[in-house]
């Protein structure tokens, strides 16, 4: 048996992950040149604006927490309640579940 007839299979499989890694790996630094450049905007916007504009933008952000802590909370007391042995429906009357 020659080595050549492995040669061409092992050959395909080699460029096919080599071509699939350099696509990967530059999708991935794009991607991170693109968030770095959008960052670089958003820093030069608060720079660039106004003390009422600042303030609007960190009321903002301040709904966006708040909203996300509401949420996080919410999941949190859930899970208590699972952890309490209580389901959903019985939680809401009350009641909890028999084992």
């Amino acid at each position: 048996m020659s080595a050549g007839f492995h040669y061409p299979k092992a050959r395909r499989v080699i460029l096919t992950v080599s071509i699939a890694a350099i696509t990967a790996t530059g999708a991935w630094y794009g991607a991170g040149l693109k968030t770095h450049r959008e960052r670089k905007k958003e820093v030069v916007a608060i720079q660039e604006s106004t003390t009422a504009e600042r303030i609007a933008m960190l009321e903002s952000a301040r709904g966006r927490l708040m909203a996300k802590k509401i949420g996080l909370e919410r999941k949190i007391q859930e899970l208590e309640r699972r952890q309490a042995g209580m389901s959903r429906e019985e939680a809401g009357r009350g009641s909890e579940r028999r084992r």
